[in-house]
Formats: structure tokens, C-alpha cells, sequence
């Protein structure tokens, strides 16, 4: 099966780490990262789509996906 996250956070270091570690448990960049300015809280923030393929499993809506 194939599964999909989209990680989201403030664009910076906890971020960037955030997807190094999706990275490091074999999720992979799926397309390119997007960033928008958040007026309220006066920050950019971003977002980057992973996917990781799972074999002998089946989706289940109840599935922690970052335990993947």
C-alpha cells in the first residue's frame, strides 16, 4: 500500500528536521514543498508532501501514519 502525509510547520529548523526524520524512515519527497506567510501569527510556514510504500499491510483509517 501506499501511504501519503503532508508535514506542516513553521519554516524552520524543528521543520526541516521534521522531514529529515520522515526521510530517514523511508518516506519519500512527493513534489515540491509550498510556503505561505501567516499574517496572524507573522511567520512563513510550509508544507511538504511524503509517501512510503508499506508492503503486507493493509490501509486502516485508524493507522498512525508517522509509526509507518
Amino acid at each position: 500500500m501506499k501511504l501519503y502525509r503532508l508535514l506542516t510547520g513553521v519554516d524552520d529548523a524543528a521543520f526541516c528536521h521534521k522531514v529529515s526524520l520522515a526521510l530517514s524512515k523511508g518516506w519519500e519527497l512527493a513534489g515540491s514543498p509550498a510556503y505561505a506567510f501567516d499574517a496572524k501569527e507573522g511567520v512563513m510556514k510550509c508544507a511538504q508532501p511524503v509517501t512510503k510504500i508499506v508492503e503486507g499491510k493493509d490501509y486502516d483509517p485508524a493507522m498512525k501514519l508517522g509509526e509507518q
